[in-house]
């Protein structure tokens, strides 16, 4: 699993996946969706600080692995 998430709710920055994703709406959007995939399949791409599906899934998009087209 990786080094365990000691920043709690501030990791990952809200400011830094903004300018990943220019909108809160879309960036809730795309987490949720790929949170869902990461607790069914129970993989994430990335090495993954946080434990809970939503938090891998904003880390994923943080890295850059998720894509999303609107």
């Amino acid at each position: 699993m990786g080094n365990k998430n000691n920043e709690g709710l501030r990791y990952p920055s809200i400011d830094d996946l903004l300018e990943v994703i220019d909108s809160k709406y879309k960036l809730a959007y795309i987490s949720a969706k790929r949170a869902k995939i990461i607790k069914q399949d129970d993989f994430s791409s990335v090495d993954n600080k946080c434990v809970k599906p939503v938090g891998q899934a904003l880390e994923e998009i943080l890295a850059g692995k998720v894509k999303a087209e609107f």
